[in-house]
Order: structure tokens, then C-alpha cells, then sequence
């Protein structure tokens, strides 16, 4: 599959793309007004042409029209110039059918046969003839003679279209030219604002590639706003997987060292070729103790502590789903569990951590009640950790734990009271995620249940 444009090169095509299109309307907007404006003068010139005519002419005691010798402009004396005159009518001074030309005008084929009412004005063109395309303006007149009738004519002025459409022309040349280097001063402008704009994306990949090389152990902080939570959730994401790393590490070296010692006595004892009874009855001692290390070294290592991305889990129907089990469990003494848990108590975090927390912790409770559980949860204020955190509360009316037991009951393999099943590595393994959880875990005597009160504070991250 081919390589995906880098950000530079679509934003820089969009960009390009966009510019076309900006500067295509712009030449085809400005092309059309500048045409308007050439045909515009172009009539006014003409207009101009015909009231000079008319101010030239006069007469005669007949009462015919006597047009100018001399035409406003050289060109209508020169024949075949290129602007032309026409006036048509019956009382022209020396007309031939009815029409007077300009020398300009003297022997062509030109389509000005119109004849049109007094003050109706027309202006057309380009028309074809013979001689090119023309632009034409005609207008009807009546000249008022004393104590004769009104002259009615049509006089025309007409001229080569060549000479607006070199206008024309040279005008979409030059613009052509300033749109063309515009646009590459502009594309150019562009590509230097995106590599400016894009310098600090770069700066995050070099960033991360010595991150990845070891050369650092984290991204920089020098970022613009909206890149800083980027970086400092990148920096998170990378913390969390070394922690996950290191705790994989640390959880099967612990399990390796943790093993020797089982491992170690049954081979002493097949060493020393004791009877099958005493061999029987010590494999199966050891073989326990190695079922409690996997299974401690195997729920320490399901740890996931603090995700970074983790979507907020509500706590509320984790613990009613872990209550109504234990509620079963422990349903021949009758103990039961009140909740006071707000409703926006979020752990961000996963969901096998979420369980392993609550069961351990609910179950220890349930194991040392005598009737009752209090289940207390609320959020901690959102001001004081990035993404929050939560403060759980667990209290029950049992015989509660000695302060200067605590510390001792909190480390691994250690159970409250050696008749109670279990093996004494819930409470540890709640500490670990309480740990990795960045938070914290206070044990204590509850003033309101008499028993046992569990406080745990998990911050966000």
C-alpha cells in the first residue's frame, strides 16, 4: 500500500488546491469586469463620435443635411481605417440610396441599413462584415429646420472590434502573469508558514525517536499549548508501560526466587530417599505453598495500575454485583451491606484491577463481620488531580484490627487469625494496586461500625 501523505503535503495541496480555485475566480472575475468596463468606454467613445458629428453638420436653404467635411477623428477620413460613419435618411446632402458615408466608409459591404425612431439608441457587437467585427451604435433623430419638416435620420458609428480586443488581450496577459506569480509567491509564503507551523510535530517525532533510542527518558516541555497534553500524556503513557515492564519483571523474578525454596525441599527429600508416606505428605505441603505463590505472583502481576487513555468506570455496579455474591457466600450469618456511594464515583483504570480492589476488600470485611458492612465511595475533587480520583470507605463491626498489628496483617501470606481460610494475600494484593494506583491505603478502628475501617484514596493520573 502506498505511504500516506505526510501532514505538510495535504495541508500544503489543500492549500494549493484551494489558492487555484481562489485565483481562477479571481482572473475570471476580474477578465469579465474589465471587459465590461472596455465595452463600456467603448460605446461612451462611439457616443462621443456621433454628438461630434452631429455638431459639425448644418443645412442648406433646400433643407438638406450638410454632414462635416472633416470627420471628429483622422481615421473617418482615411477609407478602410477602421472606424466608419453612416447616415441614413432622405434628406442628406449628396446621399446615394438614401445613405452618407465617411471616406472611411466609401465602397464597403457594411450592415448599417437601420433605420431607427427619433431618440431610440442602440449599441451592438460584435458584428461580422466584411471588413471584421464591428461594434456599432446607432441613433434616431429628428433635426428641426424652420418652417420645414423635421429630418428624420439614423446615424452610425462604428469601429474594428480588433482594437478592444487587443485590450482585451493585453489586459489578460498582464493579468495572467501577476495572478501566476502571485500564486507561486503564495504557495511558497504557505509551504514556509506550514514547515514554521509544523516545527514543533517534528520536534515531538525527534523527541519520541530518542526516546525510543534511550537517549531520553521522556518528551520535552517546551511545546506549544495544544501540543503540552499531548506530551505530558505521551510522557504518562510511556511511565505506565515502564511500570508495567518493570512490575512483569520484578513479579516472575519474584516467583522464580519464590519457587527455590518449595523446589529445593522436594528435592532434599527425594534425595534422602524417605519413606512414601513422609515423601507423600511433603510434596503435597509444598506443592500447596507453590499453589499460594502462583497464585499471589499471578494476581500481583494483573495489576494494571494507571491507564492513561482508560475510559472513567463507575464504581456503583461493580460493588452491587461483588456485594450480592458475598451476600450469598456469607448468608448463614446474616451479614449484610449498606452502600453510600455517589453516583459519579469514577475509577479510571482497569477493569480487572476495579474487581480485584473491591473483592479483596469487601471479602475481608464480609470475613471479619459480624452482621454488618458499610461501603462509603465519593469522588475526590477534580481540581486536585488531572483526572480525579476517588475515596473509598470500608467499615464493618467486627473485632477490628489492632493498631500495631496493622503494618504486619498488610504484608503477604499474613491472615488475621490462622483458622480462617485463606492465604493471607488479599490484603497485600490490594495494597500493590492501591500502589500502583498512586495512592493510598490507611487502616484504622471505625467510630461508627466498632469494627475494622478501610480508607483508600486512588488519585487520577
Amino acid at each position: 500500500m502506498a505511504r500516506p501523505l505526510s501532514l505538510q503535503t495535504r495541508s500544503l495541496a489543500a492549500a494549493g488546491i484551494a489558492l487555484a480555485a481562489f485565483l481562477g475566480l479571481a482572473f475570471f472575475a476580474l477578465d469579465q469586469a474589465f471587459f465590461d468596463a472596455a465595452l463600456s468606454s467603448q460605446r461612451e467613445r462611439l457616443q462621443g463620435y456621433l454628438h461630434a458629428y452631429l455638431a459639425g453638420a448644418d443645412t442648406n436653404r433646400a433643407g438638406n443635411l450638410i454632414p462635416p467635411e472633416v470627420g471628429p477623428d483622422p481615421r473617418f477620413d482615411r477609407p478602410g481605417s477602421g472606424l466608419y460613419a453612416i447616415i441614413v435618411g432622405d434628406n442628406v446632402r449628396n446621399a446615394k440610396d438614401r445613405q452618407w458615408r465617411s471616406p472611411s466608409a466609401l465602397g464597403l459591404d457594411l450592415p448599417f441599413t437601420t433605420e431607427l425612431e427619433k431618440g431610440v439608441s442602440e449599441f451592438s457587437g460584435p458584428l461580422r462584415s466584411a471588413q471584421g467585427n464591428l461594434f456599432v451604435l446607432s441613433q434616431g433623430i429628428a433635426w428641426s429646420v424652420a418652417n420645414r419638416p423635421e429630418l428624420k435620420l439614423t446615424v452610425n458609428i462604428a469601429e474594428d472590434a480588433a482594437t478592444l480586443q487587443a485590450q482585451v488581450k493585453a489586459f489578460r496577459r498582464t493579468l495572467l502573469a501577476w495572478l501566476v506569480g502571485l500564486g507561486v509567491f503564495l504557495i511558497l509564503l504557505v509551504l514556509a508558514v506550514l514547515r514554521w507551523s509544523m516545527a514543533p510535530l517534528r520536534k515531538v517525532a525527534v523527541d519520541l525517536s530518542r526516546v525510543e533510542r534511550g537517549a531520553a527518558e521522556h518528551l520535552g516541555d517546551r511545546y506549544p499549548a495544544e501540543l503540552s497534553g499531548l506530551a505530558t500524556n505521551l510522557n504518562n503513557f510511556i511511565d505506565s508501560e515502564r511500570e508495567r515492564l518493570k512490575r512483569y519483571r520484578n513479579t516472575l523474578a519474584d516467583l522464580a526466587h519464590s519457587l527455590k525454596t518449595p523446589l529445593a525441599v522436594m528435592r532434599t527429600q527425594l534425595e534422602a530417599e524417605s519413606d512414601e508416606k513422609q515423601l507423600r505428605w511433603t510434596v503435597l505441603e509444598q506443592v500447596g505453598r507453590m499453589d499460594e505463590i502462583v497464585a499471589y505472583q499471578l494476581s500481583r502481576a494483573a495489576t494494571s495500575g494507571r491507564q492513561t487513555f482508560a475510559a472513567p468506570l463507575p464504581v456503583e455496579p461493580f460493588a452491587e454485583e461483588i456485594v450480592r455474591s458475598l451476600e450469598k457466600v456469607y448468608a448463614a450469618r446474616h451479614v449484610l451491606c449498606e452502600f453510600e456511594i455517589d453516583p459519579d464515583t469514577r475509577f479510571r483504570g482497569d477493569q480487572g484491577d476495579l474487581l480485584e480492589l473491591l473483592g479483596n476488600v469487601l471479602e475481608n470485611a464480609f470475613k471479619w463481620a459480624r452482621h454488618k458492612v458499610l461501603f462509603s465511595a465519593r469522588p475526590l475533587n477534580p481540581a486536585d488531580h488531572r483526572f480525579g480520583g476517588m475515596h473509598l470507605v470500608i467499615e464493618d463491626d467486627g473485632p477490628g484490627i489492632a493498631e500495631d498489628q496493622v503494618e504486619h496483617l498488610l504484608q503477604r501470606g499474613v491472615r488475621g487469625d490462622e483458622r480462617v481460610q485463606g492465604h493471607g494475600i488479599g490484603l497485600s494484593i490490594v495494597q500493590d494496586i492501591v500502589k500502583a494506583y498512586n495512592g493510598s491505603l490507611k487502616v484504622s478502628r471505625s467510630e461508627t461500625l466498632g469494627g475494622a475501617r478501610f480508607d483508600l484514596r486512588l488519585l487520577g493520573s
